[in-house]
């Protein structure tokens, strides 16, 4: 039996994953990658790199990508609460500025894996949040790129709940990422496989 349950999204590739979850009245067990059984299910993956961020409540961290070394993504909480968010900018793709999002909590254990050619992106929701992902390429500080959080066209539907948009935290650089309009005509991901 798979550890892994894989749920299809409205875009093509980008699935939520559940962990199978083993408690009792000690805590739990999960497994949280494991690259055989990932491939069980369609997921075959060359993870290479992991990384993992601490933000407060507020803190809107995205939309990033890389224009080359592009990288698929596994993300997930270990502790807190995110809304964390794809958007697709795959070349040619039927669903191409389209997005999708998916609450990630420690509570909830899901996992979100975001294959290469995407915008992503989260929204802190608890009053802190750790997050961790995997990457199948490293990271290329010279071909970062990004979209514009709040792109009228994108139209991504934040869950801002008593939070306003101008209690949302982001960087100087995320602040300033252009529009899908404007990112349109460039040639970014080149070197996608």
């Amino acid at each position: 039996m798979n550890k892994f349950k894989k749920i299809e999204t409205k875009i093509k590739g980008v699935y939520i994953i559940e962990p199978t979850v083993f408690g009792d009245n000690r805590g739990y067990f999960m497994e949280t990658y494991s690259k055989e059984d990932f491939k069980e299910i369609g997921l075959d993956y060359d993870f290479v790199q992991d990384n993992q961020s601490k933000s407060k409540k507020g803190v809107l961290r995205g939309l990033h990508f890389q224009k080359e070394n592009t990288q698929a993504k596994l993300v997930r909480v270990i502790s807190g609460k995110v809304f964390d968010v794809a958007v697709d900018l795959r070349p040619g793709s039927e669903t191409y500025g389209k997005w999708e999002g998916v609450i990630l909590s420690e509570e909830n254990k899901k996992m979100f894996m975001i294959p290469r050619g995407f915008a992503h992106g989260f929204l802190v929701l608890s009053d802190e949040a750790e997050f961790t992902y995997k990457c199948d390429d490293v990271y290329n500080g010279n071909a970062e790129g990004g979209l514009a959080w709040n792109d009228k066209d994108v139209a991504i539907e934040w869950p801002l709940g008593e939070m306003q948009i101008g209690d949302l935290l982001t960087s100087e650089k995320d602040a300033k990422w252009p529009t899908l309009k404007e990112l349109k005509n460039t040639d970014l991901f080149k070197n996608l496989k």
